[in-house]
């Protein structure tokens, strides 16, 4: 499991900062070769670099121009992701739209064996009771048809971060069908609050105790390293048998709301 990585092309999206930069991080350690995709450059010795801004889906195709040039891609982590104190529409082009439009790019070079992780989060955790609108969604081809489905139903959403996160959740358990028939797993996790900038941006506008209410019942915020684990497991031959999982990794918080406590 230690050298799971050990000379794989591996890319990170958000990895200037909080788990994408953790993530990349220990790719590195373990001998990954790592390519980082922000919109702003990371410090973290990266064997590349490419700035994308996931809001433009014409600079993720430029971007993914450059990077088939350099090869296959062994495995994708999607990190990157606005805070919920962002205007509405730009955390929806952000965090689904765009991590969509790179991840089914991000496929085409990917082979047989390979795994995409994506980060959604517990704010998204009840998408259950939104099923069928969610899965209207996921179902508009391409960036531009879902930002004219989302434009059209700006005033239903209510919180563009949630939504958000419950279209990733659904659209990972959806895709993992079609993406498996080519040899590709996509799996997701769901992190509950975790000590990122993202994190202290949201505490500017928001009360830390409502934070953390969501950190019942382990008590604590979890650390960005604490999250790393479970992703790499997933990214890995270690979880060869896993896909289409969404692992909650929020110290309980989502069993206690399936139980109604």
């Amino acid at each position: 499991m230690a050298d799971g990585y050990r000379g794989k092309r591996v890319v990170v999206t958000g990895c200037a900062s909080g788990i994408g930069a953790a993530v990349a991080k220990a790719l590195l350690a373990q001998g990954a070769h790592v390519i980082g995709l922000d919109r702003i450059a990371s410090p973290h010795g990266l064997d590349k670099f490419l700035a994308v801004d996931l809001a433009d889906p014409a600079a993720i195709d430029t971007m993914l121009t450059t990077l088939a040039a350099g090869g296959a891609v062994d495995a994708l982590f999607n990190c990157a992701g606005l805070a919920p104190t962002q205007p509405k529409l730009a955390i929806l082009k952000v965090n689904f739209l765009g991590t969509r439009h790179l991840t089914e790019g991000m496929a085409t070079l990917m082979p047989p064996g390979s795994a995409i992780v994506s980060v959604s989060s517990n704010g998204g955790l009840r998408w259950r009771a939104q099923r069928a609108l969610l899965l209207d969604l996921i179902r508009r081809d391409g960036f531009a048809e879902g930002l004219a489905w989302l434009e059209a139903r700006a005033d239903e959403i209510i919180n563009g971060y949630a939504f958000a996160k419950q279209a990733l959740t659904v659209w990972t358990l959806h895709e993992s069908a079609r993406l498996i028939e080519q040899g590709i797993r996509l799996n997701c996790t769901s992190p509950g609050a975790v000590e990122t900038p993202m994190l202290r941006e949201i505490e500017e506008k928001m009360p830390g105790a409502a934070i953390d209410a969501a950190t019942v019942p382990i008590g604590r915020r979890s650390a960005p390293e604490e999250q790393v684990g479970p992703l790499l497991f997933l990214g890995s031959q270690a979880a060869s048998y896993v896909n289409g999982v969404d692992l909650a990794v929020d110290g309980g918080y989502a069993a206690t709301v399936a139980l109604g406590e």
